[in-house]
């Protein structure tokens, strides 16, 4: 089971305008083949499906820690779409046409299907899909599968860091950018002590350090990349088995940390009353308060 922690896992800026055209392109990196729900639920599926999890204790707790991280990176990628939504619409009365400017950006679907808040899809909108998930039961293969989906998410990152320059887009995806990579170098280790291959050598695939990246580099610089957490107290130890030695892109010691990252407060959306969001006025406010507080 899982315990919720009420933050985001770093501070994201607030603007004070957004863009509803690169919320659409970060959509990729939440509801598209390799984004943050493709990695959630492949670890996830394989984690509960993991078969002799004693006898392979450590590349379980791999799978099973990264997954918990997996949560907080569609957290993160959602509400950096939400804050790309910002200033999108203005209110009024029907008639004066509150909504227009959803006719004329990409992902009409936030201002129609949602409040202008994050999909459980793409960038073109197509729904996220199931069957994105692979866990084959066989060990080795679903590790080969993680590594490459690993890096085609890192590519697919990088694509849309240059596609937009908003500081928000670009402030999650340097972060993800260096945990993403993280988590290729995790499990090509993870690879090498299973099969005796090494796929480190590969690395980094794109062929471009994350150092590359302005809103990377601060990230590094802090030693993230070079960081595993367990996600829990006293739980998935076995990580400091394959996660150990050095970073073979910057020669510093690996390192496991039990528990998770300190986090960041998680940004309050505002009222959209020109989308019925969340359609309680302040007379309804004021009732339910009444509510709350009765027999208390």
């Amino acid at each position: 089971m899982f315990k919720r922690i009420n933050k985001q896992l770093i501070e994201l800026p607030i603007p004070d305008h957004g863009d509803a055209n690169a919320a659409a392109a970060v959509q990729d990196l939440l509801g598209g083949k390799f984004g943050e729900m493709s990695t959630l639920n492949n670890y996830m599926f394989q984690s509960f499906n993991f078969r002799q999890k004693k006898k392979l204790k450590p590349f379980y707790d791999l799978v099973a820690s990264i997954t918990a991280e997996e949560f907080g990176h569609v957290e993160l990628v959602t509400t950096s779409i939400n804050l790309l939504t910002k200033g999108s619409s203005f209110p009024g009365p029907p008639d004066i046409t509150p909504l227009q400017n959803g006719k004329d950006v990409r992902n009409t679907a936030q201002f129609v299907s949602t409040a202008q808040t994050a999909l459980g899809a793409d960038s073109m909108g197509n729904s996220w899909r199931g069957d994105y998930v692979f866990s084959s039961g066989n060990l080795v293969l679903d590790l080969m599968h993680n590594f490459f989906l690993e890096i085609g998410a890192r590519a697919h990152k990088m694509r849309v860091y240059e596609m937009t320059d908003h500081p928000t887009a670009r402030e999650m995806i340097g972060y993800l950018l260096v945990r993403g990579g993280t988590h290729v170098l995790a499990y090509a280790k993870a690879i090498e002590i299973a099969t005796g291959t090494d796929l480190t050598k590969m690395l980094p695939v794109p062929n471009l350090s994350n150092s590359s990246f302005d809103y990377a580099r601060k990230f590094e610089d802090r030693g993230l990349n070079n960081v595993l957490y367990t996600w829990s107290d006293g739980e998935y130890q076995g990580i400091r088995q394959i996660w150990k030695g050095t970073n073979p892109e910057n020669g510093m010691p690996l390192q496991v940390i039990e528990g998770t990252p300190q986090g960041a407060k998680i940004p309050s959306l505002d009222d959209l009353p020109e989308e019925f969001a969340p359609g309680i006025t302040r007379d309804h406010y004021e009732e339910i308060a009444k509510r709350l507080m009765k027999n208390m």
